[in-house]
C-alpha cells in the first residue's frame, strides 16, 4: 500500500500552530522577535542523535524508520527554543529511489553505484510515483507533523535538479564536477534531460510532502554556487523557477525558500521566481541582499506590469561562528541582525546559519546562538 492510499485529504487532522513567527517573518508580518532555526537541526552534533542511529543500524535505515525519523526530528525541539522543525532525511532520496544505489563510507559522504553517465544510464531511470518508492518520506513527514502537534511548523524539503544532477552524474559528491560540467559545455542537451526529469520529480516530492503535513519548503541548491554566471541561469535557476511557480498553482499558501550556496551574486537573478525567501550563505551581507532584491523587485514589477512578491531573507551566520566562545558568538550574531534590520524594516527575515551546521559543533554553542537571536531587540 502507498502512502496516498491512506490519505484522503491535505493538512487534516494536525493541531493548530502555536508558534507562527517564522510564517509572518516570510509574510513581512509584525513579528515579537527574529524566528530562527537551523539547517541540519537534527543531525550527528546531537548525541542523542548519534544514538538513534546506532540503533537504526545505518544513515539510510533511519531514514525509512518512521519512528525514529520523528524521534530525531524531535530532538532539536526538546534541546532548544526554535521556531521551526525540519523534516529528517536526506536530498538524495530521490535519486536513490531512482534506483542508482546509493550508499555511504564511512569518511566519505554520499555515493552511487550506478551513476548517469550515458543515454543509456539515462533511459534506465523510472518515472517516480513519489507516493509509492518515497513513501517513507511522507509517512515520516505526518508522523512529525503530529508529534509536534502544533508547537513550530515543520519544513520539507529537496535537493534542487543541478544539485541531485551532479551527485547523479559524479557519483557523489565532488570538488571540481569533472563529468557533471563535461556534460554541460559537450552535451547540453544531455544534461537538459536529467535536469528536466529531476524537475519533475521534484515538485511532485514537495507536492506531496505538503499534503502529508509540510507547512513550509525549502530547496536546496547546494552546489549552484560552483555554476558560471550564464550556466547558473540556464542549468540552475530555471529549473528552480519551474518548481517554485508550480507549487504556488498547487499550493499558493505554502512558503517556499530557496537557497543557493554560494549564490549571492545572483539575487537579482533569482528575484525572478516566485519563492518567498532566498537564502544566503555567509559571504553575502544581509543589507545588501535586502538592497538588491529591492532594486530587483521594482525592476521586475516594471518589467512584468504589475507588483511582484516580495523576498524575505535567511541566513546567513558562518557555521563555523559556533566554534567560538559564547560572547563571540553573541557578537557575532549581533552584527547579522543590524545588518538584517539596517533598512528599517522589522520583519522578513529569519536567522539561520549559511550552511548546515557541522558535526563537530557543541550543542550548548548552538543554544547560545538561538538565545541570542530571540534576545535581540528590535
Amino acid at each position: 500500500m502507498s502512502f496516498s492510499d491512506t490519505v484522503n485529504s491535505p493538512q487534516q487532522n494536525f493541531a493548530p500552530l502555536k508558534n507562527d513567527r517564522l510564517l509572518r517573518a516570510l509574510r513581512f508580518e509584525p513579528v515579537d522577535t527574529t524566528p530562527v532555526w537551523m539547517m541540519r537541526q537534527a543531525g550527528r552534533y546531537l548525541p542523542e542523535y548519534k544514538a538513534t542511529r546506532a540503533e537504526a543500524g545505518d544513515f539510510m535505515s533511519l531514514c525509512r524508520d518512521t519512528a525514529r525519523a520523528t524521534e530525531v526530528t524531535l530532538q532539536p525541539l526538546r534541546r532548544f527554543d526554535l521556531d521551526a522543525s525540519i523534516l529528517f532525511s536526506d536530498i538524495l532520496t530521490i535519486p536513490d529511489a531512482m534506483g542508482l544505489g546509493l550508499y555511504f563510507e564511512a569518511g566519505e559522504g554520499p555515493k552511487f553505484k550506478y551513476p548517469i553517465r550515458n543515454q543509456a544510464d539515462l533511459d534506465r531511470i523510472p518515472t517516480l510515483d513519489v507516493n509509492d518508492s518515497l513513501d517513507y518520506v511522507m509517512r515520516a513527514v505526518t508522523s512529525i507533523r503530529t508529534e509536534i502537534n502544533g508547537a513550530v511548523p515543520l519544513f520539507g524539503f529537496s535537493g534542487s535538479p543541478w544539485t541531485l544532477a551532479t551527485y547523479m552524474i559524479e557519483g557523489g559528491g565532488s570538488k571540481d564536477y569533472r563529468y557533471t560540467k563535461g556534460m554541460l559545455y559537450g552535451n547540453p542537451q544531455f544534461l537538459h534531460q536529467l535536469l528536466d526529469k529531476l524537475a519533475i520529480a521534484v515538485i511532485d516530492y514537495l507536492d506531496a510532502q505538503v499534503i502529508a503535513g509540510a507547512q513550509a519548503l525549502q530547496i536546496f541548491d547546494s552546489w549552484g554556487g560552483a555554476l558560471g554566471h550564464r550556466q547558473f541561469i540556464e542549468f540552475s535557476h530555471a529549473y528552480n523557477k519551474r518548481i517554485v511557480a508550480e507549487l504556488k498553482v498547487r499550493h499558493p499558501t505554502i512558503p517556499v525558500i530557496l537557497f543557493t550556496k554560494g549564490g549571492g551574486l545572483w539575487l537579482d537573478i533569482q528575484a525572478d521566481s516566485e519563492a518567498d525567501a532566498l537564502g544566503l550563505d555567509w559571504t553575502m551581507p544581509i543589507d545588501r541582499a535586502r538592497q538588491v532584491l529591492r532594486a530587483s523587485e521594482r525592476q521586475l514589477s516594471e518589467h512584468y506590469q504589475q507588483p511582484q512578491r516580495r523576498k524575505a531573507v535567511q541566513g546567513n551566520l558562518d557555521p563555523a561562528t559556533l566554534y567560538g566562545s559564547p560572547e563571540t558568538i553573541r557578537k557575532e550574531v549581533k552584527a547579522m541582525l543590524d545588518s538584517a534590520y539596517a533598512c528599517g524594516e522589522k520583519t522578513g527575515y529569519v536567522a539561520n546559519l549559511g550552511h548546515g551546521i557541522t558535526q563537530w559543533a557543541d550543542p550548548e554553542r548552538a543554544k547560545v546562538f538561538i538565545d541570542a537571536v530571540h534576545e535581540y531587540q528590535l
